[in-house]
């Protein structure tokens, strides 16, 4: 397991071609403490992973949480678009109860809040009978892009945030910022990037899904991001890089993700340590 006292996580979007009991085994070989599992497809293109109660994929991947001892932490993902999708997020919290996540993140297109606001707390309220919590995701190209309103509504909806710090550094919050929403988030996702800002929405996506940088060697400010937040918040690896995985395989990537993240830890410990 991992060096640390801060439970460290490799999510599903770092190697998405590997499947949820995979990510599992592979995440013990290289010493995370948990992972993240995408229990709903998010675009056509990518492979979808059947978790839902009875399922082949599922029994593989609760062999693989006992066999191993790393557990999955958060379920994903769902874009709330203003339809009505109660049953697509009932369906996932029938598949993160069954592997016992703690968390759904879930991110926001709709631009009406009265509207988002009602929803969010309807999945809140059905989401308690599962044992699980829903985190918003601040998105640079999504409707909530702010750590202000995603706070906001996690108040009057009683969801929480999951904060990803390559959306932070596109959206230029700071640590501080962060920090005044630390009674909110409920785990960071770690990833780095480049100083300059993709300059069109495609490219913004782009670099979300398949281009980030492994933590510590690019421009973002993530041992600082860590040290705004109580040294006991999760944090989730959250970097993919299709051409680099497609160079060196998905062992490889990972061991750098995992290296990288220990560094990043190691100064947020520093910077903790100073502050007191």
């Amino acid at each position: 397991m991992n060096t640390t006292t801060q439970e460290l996580g490799l999510a599903q979007l770092s190697l998405l071609g590997s499947s949820p009991a995979a990510l599992v085994y592979l995440a013990a070989d290289t010493g995370f403490d948990f992972v993240g599992a995408r229990v709903r497809q998010v675009t056509e293109e990518e492979k979808p992973y059947n978790l839902q109660p009875g399922s082949p994929l599922l029994a593989k991947t609760l062999k693989a949480v006992k066999d191993t001892g790393v557990r999955v932490h958060d379920i994903e993902f769902i874009l709330l678009d203003g339809a009505n999708q109660r049953e697509a997020w009932l369906q996932m919290l029938d598949a993160g109860q069954a592997l016992e996540a703690r968390t759904l993140t879930v991110a926001a297109s709709d631009g009406n809040l009265q509207r988002l606001t009602e929803n969010l707390g309807l999945m809140t309220e059905d989401a308690q009978g599962f044992g699980i919590v829903p985190t918003l995701e601040v998105i640079s190209y999504q409707s909530v892009n702010t750590l202000e309103l995603a706070g906001e509504l996690a108040q009057a909806s009683g969801c929480r945030i999951v904060a990803d710090t390559l959306h932070l550094s596109r959206i230029q919050a700071s640590p501080a910022q962060l920090a005044a929403q630390a009674r909110h988030v409920a785990m960071l996702q770690l990833c780095d990037a480049p100083a300059q800002r993709p300059d069109t929405r495609e490219g913004l996506v782009l670099e979300s899904r398949s281009e980030r940088m492994v933590p510590g060697q690019g421009a973002v400010q993530l041992a600082e991001f860590v040290a705004a937040l109580p040294a006991g918040t999760p944090l989730s690896v959250e970097t993919p890089s299709d051409s680099t995985v497609a160079r060196i395989g998905a062992r490889r990537w990972a061991e750098e993700l995992k290296a990288g993240a220990e560094q990043v830890l190691a100064r947020a410990r520093t910077l903790r340590t100073a502050a007191v």
